[in-house]
């Protein structure tokens, strides 16, 4: 199993933030999953990928030609895939793995979390998606997520398919146990 990971570029302010993405990265490599990422050197994505590969894990990363331009790419990895854009990349990274899971971040990783969680919805992958909630660092976008739901624009159901948990282990365990839902819209089938 291979696990698409979407995480700050930064480090954050908060002392759990890089606590948390090693034991992530530690926990993938000695369960032995694979892990993709955006590829990047720095914040905790350097981190989840220094400590992957510490652990003796696979390391994938998928980085558009810019961000190597940019000098921030990391040249450790098992594999560096070089795309030509974010889109690219986000596609790539979807092919990747068989899972998804955010740990803290900003713009990028909603973004790139919402698409995943929206193309769950819709049937076009069946796998799951996941928040590491890191000292609570999720509980306003659950709140948010939650509202939303109670106002009608998220049905229950699909509310419910977005894993939420705390404990590196026990995340794993999840996604390990998961059974995609049938679609929003019709009798489309999830791909795998």
């Amino acid at each position: 199993m291979r696990v698409t990971v979407f995480l700050g570029s930064a480090h954050g302010t908060g002392p759990g933030y890089t606590a948390a993405t090693i034991a992530f990265g530690e926990a993938l490599a000695r369960r032995g999953f694979g892990l993709v990422y955006g590829g990047g050197r720095v914040g905790l994505m350097g981190t989840l990928a220094d400590a992957a590969s510490a652990a003796g894990g696979e390391v994938t990363g998928v980085i558009p030609q810019g961000l190597v331009d940019a000098e921030i790419s990391h040249d450790g990895l098992t594999t560096l895939e070089v795309v030509p854009d974010m889109h690219a990349r986000k596609l790539r990274m979807a092919e990747l793995g068989d899972a998804f899971v955010a740990l803290p971040g900003g713009a990028g990783t909603l973004e790139e979390l919402f698409e995943a969680w929206t193309w769950l919805q819709l049937g076009i992958h069946g796998k799951p998606v996941a928040l590491l909630d890191v000292d609570g660092f999720w509980q306003p976008l659950v709140r948010a997520l939650d509202h939303m739901t109670a106002e009608g624009f998220v049905r229950e159901r699909f509310r419910t398919t977005l894993i939420v948990e705390e404990d590196v282990e026990d995340l794993l365990d999840v996604l390990l146990a998961w059974r995609s839902p049938a679609p929003k819209w019709g009798n489309t089938t999830p791909r795998p």
